[in-house]
């Protein structure tokens, strides 16, 4: 799932505000507020809203995979 980190980051590379991301996403400018400042958990259809509104931008999550940290990458296709 996405970390607020993670949001972050995929809103820097496509630079879109929240509300960009609530117009592509469908979750409330002050619910992302909260969820990237870790002020909240949310639920996993928030979170999979998220994930489909960066993936349609051509955006790649990165998982932790121990050795390097999570992160956000544009996809190549995209470039």
């Amino acid at each position: 799932m996405i970390t607020p980190g993670q949001i972050r980051a995929a809103r820097a590379l496509l630079r879109w505000t929240r509300q960009d991301l609530s117009d592509r996403s469908g979750v409330h400018p002050t619910a992302l507020g909260r969820l990237e400042r870790e002020q909240v958990h949310s639920r996993s259809d928030t979170l999979e809203a998220l994930e489909e509104a960066f993936a349609k931008a051509g955006v790649e999550l990165i998982a932790d995979d121990g050795q390097k940290g999570e992160g956000a990458r544009i996809s190549k296709s995209r470039r």
